[in-house]
């Protein structure tokens, strides 16, 4: 029964999560058409532009093809009808993997947290099947298996991470618990320990990285306010169409986050065939007429390259908080193991580098024809820049020498290991100084009082009964707590 119910609210999770995404493009798109073309919404037409939009959030690549009588009103040669739509906008990706490692935490906390991602992702794919199926749009096509798959990936590996992740941390019995368990008898519990800063290291990096790509951004946006301003007004958008725009590129917004992170990491990032824009240079042809695109400097200066500095003070920031937290729990280890320390720094600059890959990833596709077809950031070059810049600082965190290793007696009680040299004499008296201090057989002898009897201790109250407090599924882990929690 209680995996029933942890497998049922799991499915609602689920199907809240998919609902929320059409939910976001729909309503806008049922309100331009109303009063921008002041007829009754057409719902197939506009169910079909909400599905290709909803699965291109989710990562699923779409074929364009435009039809002949728009190609002859705009004057687009026909060479251009066709073309693959692939970059993402992000937003939609980000608001459902959050919403899945939400419900990824609540099924862990359950008793039947295995029963909860099954039922939560099982009815999420079935949900992108059905918006698949029923959606089919010739002018943006996508095979059926990736407009199935993606999207269900997109749910299924935040969902499945959170409740991991929280299983290992709070669990006490369970199938995590006991690997874990496991874990730490083959490489002990200072090994254990490691492998838990390591993975709180590269968090660390990781939101940093996104942070000050998000700053970037920011800065970008105040200082070249009036190009985009003029961008947007050289449009010519009434207000319904001005709204739009201003949507959609909300909804890209996480995209051009990762695009900034990836120039203060070195690289940087293309907006077209032949184009780059990174601290070393920018070159950049005729942009798309996007406002949002006016924050791309049209040159740059060597000054910006000092902003690799900050993937290696990330680095430092995470070496710190590791050597901090394990030097409290576990000095020994931290102090003899240079081996240890080493493969610590690596494992953060290879996990950090490849999650700064996988952004770059995610941020990068096509956006139209001929030149366009390459915008977005290298994932090899950003991997590799991201993981070196961050062992560097890392590793000079870890490898500063502990007080034991400089000799320093002050910073010996810091590892633990301090101890008062025994003083060589004893400050209670001998035998033989009592024999001599003993009272002569003339004098009278004084007994001593007898100590007082220690009281008696009062009896602890009585607890009240507290069987109306015991939750409906009590849970093992720390504090209880209810599954449904």
């Amino acid at each position: 029964m209680q995996r029933f119910v942890v497998a049922l609210l799991a499915a609602v999770d689920a199907a809240i999560a998919a609902a929320v995404g059409l939910a976001l493009i729909l309503a806008p798109a049922t309100l331009l058409w109303v009063f921008g073309f002041g007829a009754q919404a057409d719902w197939s037409a506009l169910w079909a532009a909400t599905t290709s939009v909803w699965q291109l959030g989710h990562l699923v690549p779409l074929d364009v093809t435009l039809p002949p009588i728009y190609l002859t009103a705009s004057g687009i040669d026909e060479a251009a009808a066709s073309f693959s739509l692939s970059l993402a906008p992000l937003a939609l990706a980000a608001l459902t993997a959050g919403l899945a490692a939400r419900m990824g935490v609540r099924a862990s906390r359950s008793e039947a947290w295995g029963s909860g991602l099954i039922g939560g992702i099982v009815v999420f794919t079935a949900l992108a099947a059905g918006i698949a199926l029923t959606g089919a749009n010739p002018l943006a096509a996508a095979p059926t298996w990736l407009a199935i798959a993606l999207p269900a990936l997109v749910f299924a590996i935040p969902a499945t991470l959170a409740a991991v992740v929280t299983e290992w941390r709070e669990a006490d019995v369970g199938l995590i618990a006991r690997g874990r368990d496991g874990l730490e008898g083959r490489i002990g519990e200072s090994g254990l320990a490691a492998v838990s800063e390591t993975t709180r290291g590269v968090g660390i990096v990781v939101t940093g990285f996104v942070g000050a790509g998000a700053a970037l951004l920011t800065v970008a946006l105040v200082a070249r306010g009036p190009q985009v301003v003029a961008l947007s007004q050289a449009g010519n958008a009434d207000v319904l169409g001005a709204s739009v725009i201003a949507l959609g590129q909300l909804a890209y917004l996480p995209t051009l986050v990762v695009w900034a992170a990836s120039f203060i990491a070195g690289p940087g990032f293309a907006v077209g065939a032949a184009t780059t824009v990174a601290p070393a240079g920018t070159q950049v042809g005729v942009l798309p007429p996007v406002p949002l695109l006016g924050v791309i400097p049209e040159s740059t200066t060597s000054w910006l390259l000092l902003l690799a500095l900050v993937p290696v003070a990330l680095g430092a920031l995470a070496g710190w908080m590791v050597r901090s937290r394990l030097v409290a729990d576990h000095p020994r280890a931290i102090a003899d193991g240079w081996g240890l320390r080493a493969v610590i720094a690596g494992s953060i600059a290879v996990l950090s580098g490849g999650a700064a890959a996988l952004l770059a990833q995610l941020a990068g596709g096509s956006i139209g024809p001929g030149a366009l077809a390459q915008v977005g950031p290298v994932p090899g070059a950003v991997g590799l820049a991201v993981g070196v810049e961050v062992l560097i600082g890392a590793a000079i965190l870890l490898a500063l020498p502990s007080g034991r290793e400089r000799g320093d007696d002050a910073d010996a009680d810091e590892w633990g290991v301090w101890e008062p040299e025994p003083s060589g004499e004893s400050e209670t008296p001998t035998t033989d100084a009592a024999a001599d201090t003993a009272p002569v057989d003339d004098a009278p002898r004084v007994e001593p009082p007898e100590p007082p009897e220690p009281p008696e201790s009062p009896e602890p109250p009585e607890s009240p009964d507290q069987t109306d407090t015991q939750p409906l599924f009590p849970h093992p882990r720390r504090g209880g707590g209810s599954p449904l929690d």
